[in-house]
């Protein structure tokens, strides 16, 4: 297979795939998907090209994205590159503070945006910024300020008057200076705007990404159909969208993660990449189906899952011959059972569900895998362009985050930190030489900041993020996400953050699933005036208390929860405490809930 610089990806495949489909758009007014083809995708990709080039872009400007996931996206990422220009995305939720850091640092003259919100913080950056200078509108439902007299919709911007012969010559100049070793993105580390570091991937990373895929998943099909609905601004989903391309697949893309259960049914992908706590919705769900079901539903459930168990991890994915009889059940339950679970979901064509991006417990990983759902599970940073290791097919193990990539070099530092070295490591943290240098070893190994070790068999086990790692006032260290992972097996449990620095036992904050409890409550004849009486209802605290004492059982006494306090609000991005990947900002919780801690610890 060949591998396209990425200013050419789109239009060689456009020369080999033609008129076959290459992205899928939803029409949210008829609830269909419209079509693109791969010559459609090439010409609008020329056509953002040159007027990027006609605004004054040039090789190494960067331009910045700041938008859900939309076709627009892509558009304008491959017009960039035609330029040998650099593209600077940005997360649909960030806030004014947040793109103002990003902007000034870039120094971004032009900003794409998606909606009306997106747009109206850009508009208060631009008042304020001295480098952004034009903002375009990717929606053309969005209403422009008053005194906006600049902003113009992509419409506009992707009109003949916005291009000339000159421009033309320059991109196609452009195409043929490119160079592996020039940045293609800077993404930007979640964080506080003073801890956010801009990553510097190039062309080269990216290359790199699409050799070791190709060797590490050859058994799929060249082409395949991937649902696109983390944001684009996410390395994970970055990475994937332009292997997807790569292979001249199709994208279909999804603009509102909260429909991603509608878009799995209308779409019925063979692929798609997200983070663990969707699949442990999936979990939940099915855990919560079977146990409302009646004795012989639930019977006949609980025997499918546990031969598929024994078939897929025992047989399959050592490589050894099952049982005849068992064989023959499994592929009764496959084409029954598991089925019917995949085809409600949506997903029953699946060839491959990467997950990635925080831990994945064991408990829901064995039942996914027990249900023939092709979930290949992998771990990987910003810094290493996502995938550092991720399962082999068949021979992975659980508990482990599967095997280094093809090329790349992992090994265990000191206090037993993972460090890799490869061709798909960044170039550097933009304009932070300093941290940079951090960043690396002497002998050019990537410090990941994150524990584990290595299996006999050079599969990577996860311990725990170290910045992230408890010390208890007597002296043991914890590591919280493998309890919080943990907790949120359960189905009632939506979220929950464990807490113990400095602190003489562990304590959490624990979120429930509301709709679950409401349910159990109505069963169970509790009656309440609100969210927080029913929280404070004594059969639901012991109901909560003996839970989290099930799930605990295989934790070290030291490291169990020994009280908790339930919230009656959840954890977000726009009340602070996510990030825009969706990751607990532990400092900023602790604050916030200062006061309920202390109590815990009276």
């Amino acid at each position: 297979m060949e591998y396209y610089h990425l200013s050419h990806l789109v239009h060689q495949n456009a020369g080999k795939f033609g008129d076959e489909e290459a992205i899928k758009v939803r029409n949210n007014s008829s609830g269909t998907w419209d079509s693109i083809s791969w010559n459609d995708f090439s010409k609008k990709v020329i056509t953002v090209a040159e007027a990027l080039c006609h605004m004054g872009v040039k090789p190494n400007t960067n331009t910045g994205i700041y938008s859900q996931n939309r076709v627009e996206c892509l558009y304008v990422d491959f017009g960039a590159f035609a330029n040998r220009a650099v593209v600077v995305p940005m997360y649909a939720t960030a806030s004014i503070p947040q793109i103002s850091y990003i902007i000034k640092e870039t120094e971004i003259k032009i900003l794409f945006v998606g909606e009306q919100w997106q747009y109206d913080n850009a508009w208060q950056v631009l008042k304020k910024n001295r480098y952004l200078k034009q903002i375009v509108i990717f929606d053309k439902n969005v209403k422009k300020a008053e005194d906006d007299k600049t902003s113009i919709y992509f419409d506009n911007f992707c009109s003949p008057k916005n291009r000339s012969s000159q421009d033309i010559a320059a991109v196609q100049r452009r195409m043929r200076e490119a160079d592996d070793e020039d940045l293609a993105h800077i993404i930007y580390t979640s964080g506080t705007t003073r801890g956010a570091k801009g990553v510097m991937l190039t062309h080269a990373n990216y290359r790199e990404v699409m050799k070791t895929h190709d060797i590490r998943l050859n058994y799929l099909p060249q082409r395949f159909l991937s649902l696109s609905f983390l944001p684009m601004a996410h390395v994970f989903e970055k990475a994937w969208s332009i292997y997807c391309i790569h292979r001249g697949g199709c994208l279909a893309i999804g603009e509102d993660p909260k429909e991603i259960l509608s878009y799995l049914k209308e779409v019925r992908p063979q692929a798609m990449c997200s983070v663990p706590r969707f699949w442990e919705k999936v979990y939940a769900g099915v855990q919560d189906k079977i146990d409302s079901s009646g004795t012989f539903f639930k019977r006949i459930c609980l025997d499918a899952i546990e031969t598929g168990k024994k078939y897929i991890m025992e047989y399959r994915n050592e490589n050894k011959k099952a049982p005849r009889l068992l064989k023959m059940k499994f592929a009764f339950y496959d084409k029954t059972i598991f089925r019917i679970l995949k085809k409600a979901l949506g997903i029953e064509r699946g060839l491959i569900f990467p997950v990635a991006g925080a831990i994945l417990s064991d408990t829901v990983n064995v039942f996914l895998q027990s249900v023939n759902i092709p979930l290949v599970y992998g771990y990987g940073l910003t810094e290493t362009t996502a995938t550092v290791s991720c399962y082999d097919k068949p021979g992975f193990r659980i508990g482990t985050v599967g095997k280094a990539m093809p090329g790349t070099e992992v090994r265990i530092g000191e206090n037993n930190e993972i460090l890799v070295k490869s061709k798909s490591v960044m170039k550097g943290y933009y304009k932070k030489a300093e941290a940079t240098a951090r960043a690396f070893t002497e002998d050019g190994f990537f410090r990941t900041g994150d524990a584990g070790y290595l299996t006999d068999n050079q599969e990577i086990v996860m311990t725990e993020r170290l910045k992230d790692l408890y010390k208890t006032s007597n002296g043991k260290y914890i590591a919280p996400q493998q309890l919080e992972a943990r907790l949120m097996d359960d189905r009632f449990i939506e979220s929950a953050i464990v807490i113990g620095d400095q602190r003489k036992y562990v304590t959490a904050l624990i979120i429930p699933a509301f709709d679950e409890i409401k349910n159990y409550a109505d069963r169970h004849q509790i009656a309440f005036d609100s969210v927080e009486d029913l929280y404070n209802n004594p059969k639901i605290q012991e109901l909560f208390a003996q839970r989290v004492n099930a799930m605990q059982n295989e934790f070290a006494n030291y490291e169990q929860i020994k009280r908790f306090t339930l919230l009656t609000e959840p954890f977000s991005i726009h009340t602070g405490e996510l990030t825009n990947t969706l990751k607990m900002k532990r400092a900023f919780i602790a604050e916030k809930y200062k006061e309920l801690i202390d109590k815990m610890y009276e």
